[in-house]
């Protein structure tokens, strides 16, 4: 085949994707913008995205084009990590894939690295340049040749995207100081404080205690500029096609990098307008529509995570639907957050009823669980559910702190409170998923007993996320039972954000001894290990299965049943310090996957927060 000839059928390609959604894509960006220079500008930038990726991307493109679920096999497995703490630099994490590989990983999650100002960067989520690398961590060639190494070794790549807004050291927000109006228009900047008045009427604060209002007053020009979160991260306005288009040559910029998931940050604030909450508007929508539309022409092997901190019923919008999708995954954040709850009370009757609601909905909608990732527990819990079973908001808030502290409950767990507000009595909580167990304390107390009741409970929470519907991630350090980390207290630029002692170097040291039989990290290694390669190898782990709750007679057991095609498979979870019995609504024999033995289906032994995974035979 010709050159020539070779050209031609590339082009068919993007032409041909181009053609199924260039009505649609236009009809929107139309309906938002009313700008048609504007709109052939973006498709001829996408069309040389199109011609700059890799070959081998194009090819990725084909094929998972071919195979649209790709991503939702039971063989995923994410772990979340910062580059600096896992590795070093990304040459260093180059260097641990072979550790990736050995956690049964396939999918990381590379924690913010793009260029921002120490002081001003949010954990990395305000933005300074986004076609650089921070320089400790390396430069985007090293970036590019990770994603190359990775793709080899069968292990995507995700990033964090962040759409809603700029450092306030970007070259955009630098030229909007020295007052060049094409670069204030890009941000929402106003003279007076009418409008902002106007705004803060209806609008939420992310961060009340340490950062409150929504916009920052800047005296050196005179003016208020909008900033949801924090004073240095500035919103960008999307009613400037300018933003939009930019913005889309970010992500399509990444995704030639070769991101395989790019997680959309803030998703539900892009769009703000005035007599609103600026949260969750219609716009937001069609933004988020284009956006994978375009990925869909150009680059259809990179898909959309949202990260959309709401209910998963709430959340449902952000999938689209079926014939105009938006995000392939969102985060199962509230059914984080009441597994804690859960943890707490010794009560599951909240966790089963929201786990129901996800099993209601389309099988096709993709969710992310976890345990813990790099933020705070948020308690954003239904209390109206919780309201009837006596269990009131302020008082429960300041129990779940208390309890996660080590202060109430008869708690096992350490940690400590983030963004206290001694006003509303309200706080959020930090510490790794080891020490929230019981692990450090016992390690502490050197109580044997009390330690092997930590790790069982460790890996039964582990074994009850493996159970849901989704993709289950886990936070780099948890594989090998990291503690919390205290040392940030001594860094003062990290000393005031208590969600670094979730967020500690990796400990290579327990990661070594994870190979010595009968160390702590050991048996949570191994026994994370062969949950691992059990959820991959069940057919009931299918991302089709039919998953729902079952009633085990006891408010402190949970019992989740998956079936798939005549397969089915059960899994009981204590919740409680205290041995208790799984009455099931099952006769016969089932065997117990992680030993090997047979027992009675009906009434199930399990030892203080232990768990099993019953297969019916």
């Amino acid at each position: 085949m010709t050159d020539k000839a070779m050209k031609i059928n590339d082009d068919d390609a993007f032409l041909r994707r181009l053609d199924r959604h260039h009505d649609e894509l236009r009809w929107l960006y139309m309906e938002l913008y009313d700008n048609s220079d504007m709109f052939k500008e973006l498709c001829d930038n996408m069309y040389r995205f199109y011609t700059e990726r890799r070959e081998s991307l194009k090819a990725s493109d084909l094929e998972r084009e071919n195979d649209p679920d790709w991503y939702r096999g039971n063989d995923m497995l994410g772990m979340q990590l910062y580059i600096d703490n896992f590795g070093g630099n990304l040459k260093g994490v180059e260097e641990k894939l072979d550790y990736i590989k050995k956690c049964n990983v396939n999918y990381i999650h590379l924690m913010p690295f793009l260029d921002t100002v120490d002081g001003r960067s949010d954990g990395g989520y305000a933005v300074a340049d986004f076609r650089k690398v921070k320089e400790n961590l390396g430069t985007m060639e090293e970036l590019r040749h990770l994603t190359e190494v990775c793709h080899k070794e069968n292990i995507n790549v995700c990033m964090d995207f962040v759409m809603n807004h700029t450092s306030s050291d970007h070259e955009w927000a630098r030229r909007a100081v020295a007052g060049e109006g094409e670069y204030m228009s890009r941000y929402f900047f106003y003279d007076s404080i009418d409008i902002p008045a106007q705004f803060e009427q209806t609008m939420p604060q992310v961060f009340p205690t340490t950062a409150p209002g929504n916009f920052t007053w800047l005296p050196e020009i005179g003016y208020h500029v909008m900033t949801t979160f924090y004073p240095y991260q500035w919103d960008l306005n999307y009613k400037n096609p300018r933003v939009f288009n930019e913005m889309m040559y970010n992500f399509l910029f990444f995704a030639n990098v070769g991101m395989d998931i790019i997680r959309i940050d803030a998703v539900p604030y892009i769009w703000k307008e005035l007599g609103t909450s600026c949260r969750n508007l219609p716009k937001v929508h069609t933004i988020v529509r284009m956006m994978r539309m375009i990925g869909e022409i150009v680059c259809p092997s990179t898909i959309l995570l949202g990260e959309v901190v709401m209910e998963p019923v709430k959340v449902v919008p952000y999938f689209g639907t079926v014939e105009k999708p938006e995000c392939h995954l969102l985060y199962n954040v509230t059914t984080m957050a009441t597994t804690w709850h859960s943890v707490a009370t010794r009560d599951v009757r909240l966790l089963k009823k929201q786990l129901d609601a996800v099993a209601s909905l389309p099988k096709n909608y993709t969710f992310l669980n976890y345990l813990r990732c790099h933020d705070d527990i948020g308690w954003g819990l239904d209390y109206d559910t919780l309201g009837t079973y006596g269990m009131q908001e302020i008082p429960h808030k300041k129990y779940l702190n208390d309890f996660f502290s080590g202060r109430a409950g008869n708690s096992c767990s350490l940690g400590e409170l983030y963004n206290d507000d001694p006003v509303t009595m309200d706080a959020r909580f930090c510490a790794t998923t080891a020490s929230m167990c019981g692990i450090e304390k016992a390690e502490n107390e050197n109580d044997s007993e009390a330690l092997d009741r930590a790790i069982r409970f460790d890996l039964t929470l582990h074994a009850y996320m493996f159970m849901q519907s989704g993709i289950p991630i886990i936070y780099s350090g948890d594989e090998v039972g990291q503690p919390n980390d205290r040392s940030y207290r001594e860094d003062p630029l990290k000393r005031d954000d208590s969600r670094y002692i979730h967020r500690g170097a990796m400990r290579w040291d327990l990661a070594e001894l994870s190979k010595k039989k009968g160390t702590v990290p050991n048996r949570i290694f191994e026994g994370l290990s062969k949950l691992e390669k059990l959820r991959r190898s069940e057919k009931a782990f299918a991302a089709d299965a039919d998953m729902r709750t079952i009633e085990t007679k006891d408010q402190a057991v949970l019992g989740i049943s998956r079936n798939y095609e005549g397969e089915q498979l059960i899994g009981v979870f204590n919740f409680s310090e205290f041995e208790k019995t799984a009455w099931l609504d099952l006769p016969g024999i089932c065997t117990d996957l992680m030993t090997g033995d047979e027992c009675e289906a009906g009434a199930v032994e399990l030892p203080a927060y232990g768990f099993k995974w019953l297969k019916t035979v």
